[in-house]
């Protein structure tokens, strides 16, 4: 009787993590106010902008999505990983891959977006490179390669326990 209480605390303790997945939700609309706010900035620069600011205007678009894209990753996978499945019939335009992430799934996905986004900023970067140190542009290749191998060492890991995702 007492293991049995202990086990359906347990199992009812998976709904501590919903407030983590809400304020996720709203970590998501705070990122999307920065992207309206940086899309309204970046339009204003486009009609005297050169090249490259036009194309680290655009990587910084699509490094704000990719978070935004990471986070919502986070969300449902999270949430029907850990907390509970969100019935996908009752919603017709329900994404497929969203019931098919398992935790590895989820691991490898994100850091699969860190590394994306990892590399765009290392492209900001290089496409800034006069005014950016030395220093700071060394410091952006090795964290960027250590986002690679460990994506690397995650990935086979997972191979080679048996799990395919």
């Amino acid at each position: 009787m007492v293991s049995q209480m202990i086990e359906r605390v347990l199992f009812a303790s998976r709904w501590l993590l919903a407030p983590f997945y809400l304020a996720l939700v709203a970590a998501l609309s705070f990122l999307l106010y920065k992207t309206m706010q940086e899309a309204w900035h970046f339009a204003l620069r486009v009609p005297e902008a050169k090249e490259a600011d036009v194309i680290l205007g655009v990587l910084t678009l699509v490094d704000l999505t990719l978070t935004g894209s990471l986070i919502v990753i986070v969300i449902f996978s999270g949430y029907e990983n850990f907390v509970s499945k969100i019935e996908a019939r009752d919603h017709p335009d329900w994404p497929e891959w969203m019931a098919k992430i398992d935790f590895s799934g989820l691991k490898l996905k994100l850091l699969s977006s860190i590394v994306a986004i990892s590399g765009i900023q290392l492209l900001k970067s290089f496409l800034d490179i006069n005014n950016i140190s030395d220093r700071n542009l060394i410091w952006y290749v090795i964290i960027h390669i250590v986002f690679v191998l460990s994506g690397l060492i995650l990935a086979w890991t997972d191979r080679i326990s048996g799990d395919k995702n």
